[in-house]
C-alpha cells in the first residue's frame, strides 16, 4: 500500500478524563506512518461527512462515556462502514457503544473491568491478522464486554484474567466494510510490545481494505 491512503482518527483531549487523544495519536503515527496519512480530530462532525473517497479508514479512540453523538454523525459513520470504509476500535474507542446502532456494528458493548494490571494476550492460530505476532504482555485494563447476538464476529486475541481467557479483539464485515476492535490501548505504553504495534499495522491494512 502507497502512503496516500487518508486515515481520520477520532478522539478528545480538553474532555477526555482517562484516554488523551494526543499520546494514543504519536503512538499510531509511529506504527502506521509508513503506510498511511494520519490525520487526527476531535470534531465529531467529522464523522457526518465520512466519505470513502478521502478516507479509506477510520480509527476510534473515543473518550466519549457520558455523551451521545448526533444522529448525524452516527449516521455518517454507519454509513462510511456499510459503504466500503474501515473502522478501527482502539480501548475506549468503544465508549461510541451508546448508540445501539454502533455498538452493533462494533458487535459488543464495553460492561466494566478490573483493576489495571499485568495481563497476558493470546492469539487464535492462523488468523491472517496474527501475521508476524506472537503472544505478547502489557499492562492494561481488562476490559470486558456484552456481545451482541446478531454480529457475526470472529474473535482472533483473548487476555488471561483469574486462570480464564476473555475476549481481547475481534473481527466482523458490516456492510461492503470491516471493523476491527483492539483491546489494549489504555496509555502510550500500551502500543510499546512490538507484537501489538505489529498487530495495530495489520488491522489496519486489512480494515482499509
Amino acid at each position: 500500500m502507497s502512503k496516500t491512503s487518508n486515515v481520520l482518527l477520532i478522539g478528545d483531549d480538553t474532555d477526555a478524563p482517562w484516554h488523551p487523544l494526543e499520546p494514543a495519536r504519536q503512538e499510531l503515527e509511529g506504527i502506521l506512518g509508513s503506510e498511511f496519512e494520519l490525520v487526527s480530530t476531535e470534531d465529531y462532525n467529522q464523522l457526518a461527512q465520512l466519505d470513502c473517497g478521502q478516507y479509506s479508514l477510520c480509527i476510534s479512540y473515543t473518550d466519549c462515556w457520558k455523551r451521545d453523538l448526533a444522529p448525524a454523525q452516527t449516521a455518517g459513520l454507519l454509513r462510511f462502514v456499510a459503504g466500503g470504509g474501515g473502522l478501527l476500535v482502539i480501548h475506549n474507542g468503544i465508549s461510541v457503544h451508546r448508540s445501539y446502532e454502533l455498538a452493533q456494528m462494533i458487535g459488543a458493548r464495553f460492561t466494566g473491568h478490573p483493576p489495571y494490571q499485568p495481563l497476558n494476550y493470546y492469539g487464535a492460530a492462523d488468523h491472517p491478522l496474527l501475521e508476524g505476532v506472537g503472544n505478547f504482555r502489557v499492562e492494561e485494563e481488562p476490559y470486558q464486554f456484552d456481545f451482541d447476538p446478531f454480529a457475526k464476529k470472529t474473535v482472533f486475541l483473548e487476555f488471561e484474567y483469574e486462570g480464564n481467557r476473555y475476549p481481547a479483539g475481534w473481527e466482523q464485515d458490516f456492510g461492503l466494510g470491516k471493523v476491527v476492535y483492539l483491546q489494549p490501548g489504555h496509555h502510550a505504553q500500551s502500543f510499546q510490545p512490538r507484537e501489538y504495534r505489529r498487530l495495530v499495522l495489520n488491522s489496519a491494512i486489512w480494515a482499509a481494505n
